[in-house]
């Protein structure tokens, strides 16, 4: 008598044995890159959702800025006569708020990204690091939108940009990396401590006027100028200026200091991160 056989018997499965990466490099590149797919999809959604229901839409990328713009010329420019590096303020302070809020809205969004993402974090595994990292590019399409906004204030305003606008992607890649930085300390802290939900609006409020938004950055006293290039948002918004208004040159040194620190919070929020991320399927 012939006995069927059966289909699973004759199935290869595969087991696949996960371990955590050890030594000085912790981040596994080949696995990020084999996840890419999910990376871009993530990232995608993030766009989606952050204008679901809403009856402007993209719009309110062009808003934010303009209106935060308007008080800003309103209140430093025309009442407190702050200086603008001989360009009009409103365009003054408009180019600063493009990296600013693209910094601000990026980093707030990756450090709820791993929260967000709870049933996920707990039932499927994948490199954690996605998650901020795919929150961070979710804010490309603002800033491209706000910067379309820009390209028309410099018709206006007969600006045109200097030959250091080559440089701007740099400071662009810059920002991008400040927000991811930040934005790995904060989505491994909120998973332990959520009192860093409420923390993190405070942080984008006070740092607003930490970083010269509103001011130019030769009004800070100079023996405060080293310590106040510390904030890494410093250089990127100098660098903006210097790109697109040929505003006064930046302090290089500052320059340096900032970008090196930029380095240290994204090294060493890489590695928390990856400390943490162990535990996060068991606390989230």
């Amino acid at each position: 008598m012939h006995t069927p056989k059966d289909p699973l018997s004759e199935r290869v499965f595969k087991l696949k044995i996960i371990k955590a990466r050890q030594g000085p490099v912790s981040v596994n590149f080949g696995e990020l890159w084999e996840y890419r797919e999910l990376f871009w999809f993530l990232a995608l959604r993030d766009i989606l959702i952050r204008y679901k229901q809403t009856v402007i839409g993209v719009g309110w990328a062009v808003i934010q800025p303009l209106a935060t713009m308007i008080v800003f010329s309103a209140i430093f420019g025309g009442l407190a006569k702050l200086p603008s590096d001989g360009v009009p303020y409103p365009i003054f302070t408009f180019v600063a708020l493009l990296p600013w809020q693209f910094f601000a809205n990026s980093m707030q969004a990756s450090s709820r990204s791993v929260v967000s993402n709870s049933t996920v974090v707990t039932k499927v595994y994948f490199p954690r690091l996605i998650l901020p990292a795919s929150a961070v590019i979710s804010g490309v399409i603002d800033f491209l939108i706000s910067f379309g906004i820009l390209i028309g204030m410099m018709v206006w305003y007969k600006i045109l940009p200097t030959e250091n606008i080559i440089y701007l992607p740099f400071f662009l890649l810059l920002s991008f990396i400040a927000a991811l930085a930040v934005g790995l300390w904060l989505s491994a802290l909120i998973v332990e401590f959520r009192d860093f939900v409420y923390i993190v609006p405070f942080m984008v409020q006070v740092g607003q006027y930490l970083s010269p938004v509103a001011y130019a950055h030769s009004i800070v006293p100079e023996k405060w100028r080293l310590l106040y290039s510390l904030n890494p948002m410093v250089s990127v918004i100098d660098g903006f200026r210097w790109c697109l208004l040929g505003a006064a040159i930046p302090d290089w040194s500052g320059m340096i200091i900032s970008s090196v620190s930029v380095l240290i919070i994204f090294v060493s929020g890489i590695f928390y991160f990856r400390k943490m991320e162990k535990t996060f399927a068991d606390i989230i």
